[in-house]
């Protein structure tokens, strides 16, 4: 046996249990990769939000769009969900950054209507198209009243994003910079980060984090993703986990697509930190 298949063979036997299919795409950023599945066509739900995202600072990159231009909250904007602005009336204007900022770090779902309304479908699909997303598409803005899909991903298209942008590849090194900084601020990742030692994620119990994570997750009845980069004291890794037939679409912690996605995300924090930042040795 290929002693470098190991941790994969292990992956896969931990999901032997899993009451749903998991694909996975991760990549110690030395040369080693698990794929599971990576070509998998999978529901985006939030994860779409990401994408949208890159779009909106390639835009801006090409002058096409400003962070600082103001966009109206619109009664057609509104959608039940994640986020604050739900809290609002329609009305409030608000500034492009501002509205990228929410749309990714509490996945607010008007955030986002106002966030492709300014951009515009096709602008966003032909954008992630030429980011080399084949398999990845925008369906439309959510309304699910109307539509039963968001978005089309897969596991590789999702961590390729997270790579460029780990290397300030994507868009421009400032622009890359500027969504990590975003996506560091993300509140859902309790998938990557839910059986991770909370000591090292604690500012207050060290002289700094020694875990950072800067993801995007997403739900809907249908799946349960989450992706992102991993930075540890010995380098980062991406770590990309979509999920989709499981038997139940209840939202609660305890949910098995979270509690096999964290229990695959400690294991390949385990192997990189053993391995000094990598997932096999040479």
């Amino acid at each position: 046996m290929d002693a470098r298949l190991t941790l994969e063979k292990r992956i896969e036997a931990e999901l032997k249990s899993y009451d749903g299919k998991m694909c996975i795409y991760a990549d110690d950023m030395k040369g080693h990769v698990i794929a599971i599945g990576a070509e998998e066509k999978f529901e985006t739900a939030s994860t779409i939000k990401t994408y949208i995202l890159a779009c909106l600072f390639d835009e801006v990159e090409k002058g096409f769009a400003s962070l600082e231009d103001k966009i109206t909250y619109e009664e057609s904007h509104v959608v039940d969900g994640s986020g604050v602005l739900c809290a609002l009336e329609p009305g409030a204007v608000l500034r492009v950054k501002d509205v990228a900022t929410l749309m990714i770090i509490v996945s607010d779902n008007i955030a986002t209507n106002m966030m492709i309304d300014y951009l515009g479908v096709d602008t966003i699909n032909d954008c992630i198209q030429r980011l080399g997303c084949k398999d990845t598409v925008l369906h439309n803005p959510i309304h699910f009243d109307q539509y039963e899909k968001l978005g089309t991903t897969t596991p590789q298209d999702y961590a390729s994003v997270f790579l460029r942008l780990a290397k300030h590849e994507l868009i421009s090194p400032a622009a890359d910079e500027k969504m990590l900084e975003i996506f560091k601020k993300q509140h859902y990742n309790s998938m990557i980060t839910k059986d991770f030692p909370p000591f090292y994620m604690d500012s207050d119990n060290t002289d700094d984090i020694l875990i950072r994570v800067a993801s995007k997750s997403g739900s809907m009845d249908a799946c349960r993703n989450d992706g992102g980069i991993i930075y540890t004291p010995y380098g980062p890794f991406v770590l990309v986990m979509l999920n989709k037939e499981f038997s139940d679409a209840m939202y609660y912690p305890a949910h098995p697509a979270t509690v096999f996605g964290a229990r695959v995300s400690r294991m390949l924090l385990d192997q990189f930190i053993a391995l000094e930042g990598r997932f096999y040795l040479e």
